[in-house]
């Protein structure tokens, strides 16, 4: 029951992550301009209220800049997106306090378990923090989205409570104890694509805050050259790695094929050695996993970034970082004899 509530909160975060991108695409993360975590999950519902809220946004750059004049109407389509996202993260935080409290009071969570589980539902409660934080560099002067170092942090953040949600919940299930055995070369491969799918979302945050998925769109080459001219025009270098638009592009893409070819090598060494079905499920996850998100994400550039294939775009970065972290707990299942692992991989 445990692990079964831990994997709805994870699903329920997974939907979060993806109605951010829906949110940030369309414009409507700066609708709503008022930090309130307990009315705001109230609606407006008075045409007075409608109009002090309208009277709000029309007072940031991004009005003026971007959606000027397009009235009450235009306001409420991105209110809506944004209140919903909104709302469907106090969902997540009552998703887990809620059974938390019960599955505490009733005994059915161990002592060891208890602190970890305390300082998740803490970190969710800063995630609305560092939410809020993002939000309000929109309305900074000049300013027509969210700074994008603020958004890489808030999907950092989500990325790290997400996976140790997944992670903690596979552990409840399928608990092992670590024999001081030495990990394989399978071991260090899965740890190693988890870490690159890791790394890839996060570079893919920084694309998306600087809208550098509407540049450079062909593939695989960036204006004609592999390497972009312009990937190393700002100073000092390293302000190229959060604020070059090419160099933001071209590091997703590099990272992403080195994931491509990280994940695939794993899935073919797993592939080749004894394993059980449990393995053999999850190689098979990781691999489709991979594949797809990776051409995904030449559609959504190819395309110039449409909304829907951009959020399954997003959605599917979440989706191949829980098979990475399915892999690596089977993994160490079988490391620590708590699988069997001794018969040619395939499912039956």
């Amino acid at each position: 029951m445990v692990a079964v509530w831990l994997f709805m909160v994870a699903g329920m975060i997974l939907i979060m992550i993806a109605l951010g991108g829906a949110t940030r695409l369309t414009g409507s993360g700066l609708s709503i301009m008022e930090w309130a975590p307990l009315m705001g999950a109230l609606p407006p519902w008075s045409e007075a209220e409608w109009q002090r809220l309208f009277g709000l946004y029309q007072k940031i750059p991004q009005y003026e800049l971007v959606n000027h004049g397009f009235g009450l109407d235009g306001f409420k389509q991105i209110f809506w997106l944004e209140w919903a996202h909104r709302l469907w993260g106090r969902l997540i935080g009552l998703a887990f306090a809620v059974p938390l409290v019960w599955f505490w009071a009733t005994g059915r969570i161990s002592r060891a378990l208890r602190p970890r589980l305390a300082v998740l539902f803490l970190l969710g409660g800063l995630q609305g923090g560092v939410g809020w934080f993002m939000v309000a560099s929109g309305f900074l002067p000049d300013r027509t989205s969210v700074s994008p170092y603020r958004l890489v942090i808030h999907l950092t953040l989500a990325l790290v409570l997400y996976s140790a949600i997944v992670w903690t919940g596979l552990m409840v299930l399928h608990p092992w104890r670590d024999k001081g055995r030495k990990r394989s070369a399978l071991d260090h491969l899965a740890l190693i694509s988890a870490v690159l799918v890791g790394l890839t979302i996060v570079a893919g945050g920084f694309v998306a805050g600087l809208h550098a998925g509407l540049d450079y769109n062909t593939f695989p080459l960036m204006d004609g050259a592999l390497v972009p001219a312009g990937y190393a025009d700002l100073h000092p270098f390293v302000q190229n790695l959060a604020e070059n638009v090419a160099a933001v592009q071209f590091n997703h893409r590099l990272l992403a094929t080195l994931t491509l070819v990280c994940v695939t090598t794993t899935v073919a060494v797993g592939w080749r050695g004894p394993c059980g079905t449990a393995l053999s499920r999850a190689l098979i996850a990781a691999g489709c996993a991979v594949a797809l998100q990776y051409a995904l994400g030449i559609a959504t550039l190819l395309l110039v970034v449409p909304i829907g294939l951009a959020t399954l775009h997003q959605a599917g970065a979440v989706v191949l970082l829980t098979t990475q972290l399915l892999l690596l707990h089977v993994l160490r299942r079988a490391a620590c004899g708590q699988m069997r692992q001794d018969a040619p991989c395939s499912i039956h």
